[in-house]
């Protein structure tokens, strides 16, 4: 797999570091594509446009997939790190320039959303923390069995399990998921 950049990070006091899951980005390649002639001549593609708008791509390294629109704009999803996401993006880029337009660029490229998990090791109680926290908190078991937590800031959605698992997404970089993470560990201990 890629090679994953958290070596330089000192955990805050939870001594618990998030790990990035996937990673979503855009990128514009500034020209309008024929998806079908895209779908025909690449390898790792397909393009059903009754189902979907957009021509699905895979490449294995870094691994991702990537909604590639007639537009030209780009969706890169799967990269397990930023620097990844950006290489991955690049490379589909090159692939269209490849499939007969030279002259697709890689404009604006932008982190839209980072996803990270961790396992604080000890069970939490939902309904607990559903009653002392109900303003950001939804809590209904019977359709979904994690509690969603809105923050305010950082502007983060944590999922938080029973089992002490913690999902969190909606972060434009990997500080806001630390920092979430830091701010809701003493809440779960409570």
């Amino acid at each position: 797999g890629g090679q994953v950049m958290q070596e330089n990070i000192t955990p805050g006091p939870s001594g618990i570091i998030p790990t990035l899951q996937n990673i979503v980005s855009t990128v514009d390649m500034g020209c309008e594509l024929d998806l079908k002639h895209i779908a025909l001549h690449a390898r790792n593609a397909e393009f059903n446009p009754k189902r979907f708008a957009a021509v699905i791509m895979r490449i294995r390294e870094p691994k991702t997939t990537a909604l590639i629109f007639r537009s030209g704009k780009m969706v890169c999803t799967g990269a397990k790190s930023e620097q990844s996401s950006k290489m991955a993006a690049r490379k589909y880029a090159r692939i269209v320039q490849k499939l007969d337009y030279p002259q697709a660029k890689f404009l604006s490229f932008k982190i839209q959303n980072i996803v990270g998990s961790c396992d604080v090791k000890f069970p939490i109680r939902l309904e607990q923390l559903a009653s002392g926290h109900g303003q950001f908190s939804s809590y209904e078991p019977e359709i979904f069995p994690g509690l969603i937590y809105r923050m305010v800031a950082p502007k983060i959605v944590l999922l938080i399990f029973v089992s002490g698992k913690v999902v969190l997404t909606g972060a434009k970089n990997r500080q806001e998921i630390y920092d979430a993470f830091e701010q809701i560990y003493p809440v779960l201990l409570e």
